[in-house]
């Protein structure tokens, strides 16, 4: 029998206290970026008529997620939720996934949660409605103190570094540079001071569910030292021991930053 039907019974707790025990000692990520995938796959293959199911349970999994991070110890997360490319989607399909978003938003800052939501993406891409949403969930959640949670929403990496840029050069234009004169100093530092993530730490652990070995854009620039752990279940199916795993496998891993 599978590991995956036994889930709340004991061999399934004896498993994850296992995984805990060898998490001690372990270094423990500061920052995890997750890109949340397989939902569609998840709904088709249940035999669901519309694919916002699968993308429903996604969002149902997230609080339980951060609940994980928190305890064992991680300080930011970055969730994937919709790219830039995800906005040319049919309007059947993606109109129930930003109503979906938007409740993700609303749910993070609700009063009782303690998480610091942080908006991350190209808000002026997306339906009035949706970015109101996630500017209202920032604001709501300005002074917690609890995990940093970025919420990316019409994020794409390509666009990200492509706004860092513009937004540097319209910084020293305004303080009376020229193009000349800016290309002189650049340092990749400038770029990143101008990043939706500014003043974050970057991710060390990168996870992807559902099996895709790419990271399709996500965090390109943050992402040049991270580890990176692609898991096959779909998001909706993420466990508490797939987490674990992960943790495991970076803590064992010899960070070498490129050296």
């Amino acid at each position: 029998m599978r590991l995956r039907s036994l889930v709340g019974g004991p061999i399934y707790r004896a498993y994850e206290r296992r995984l805990i025990q060898q998490l001690r000692g372990l270094q423990i990520p500061r920052h995890v970026g997750v890109i949340l995938d397989g939902n569609r796959r998840w709904a088709r293959e249940r035999g669901e008529v519309h694919v916002s199911h699968g993308h429903q349970r996604g969002a149902d999994k997230i609080d339980e997620f951060l609940v994980w991070c928190s305890a064992a110890g991680v300080e930011v997360v970055t969730l994937w939720l919709l790219s830039t490319d995800n906005l040319s989607r049919p309007a059947e399909e993606l109109t129930p996934l930003l109503d979906v978003i938007e409740q993700v938003a609303s749910d993070l800052s609700a009063p009782d949660q303690p998480w610091l939501v942080h908006p991350v993406g190209a808000l002026d891409l997306l339906p009035d409605s949706t970015a109101r949403a996630l500017k209202e969930a920032a604001a709501a959640t300005s002074g917690k103190r609890g995990l940093h949670v970025n919420v990316a929403v019409g994020y794409g990496g390509r666009r990200e570094i492509a706004d860092a840029v513009r937004s540097m050069l319209q910084e020293n234009e305004a303080n009376g540079l020229t193009i000349g004169e800016v290309a002189e100093t650049l340092d990749v530092d400038h770029i990143a001071e101008h990043l939706y993530t500014k003043g974050q730490p970057d991710p060390d652990l990168v996870i992807r569910t559902s099996g895709e070995q790419r990271l399709s854009g996500f965090l390109l620039w943050q992402s040049a030292h991270s580890e990176f752990y692609f898991c096959e279940a779909y998001w909706p199916d993420f466990r508490r021991t797939d987490f674990l795993r992960a943790l495991r496998s970076y803590g064992e891993r010899g960070r070498r930053y490129g050296s």
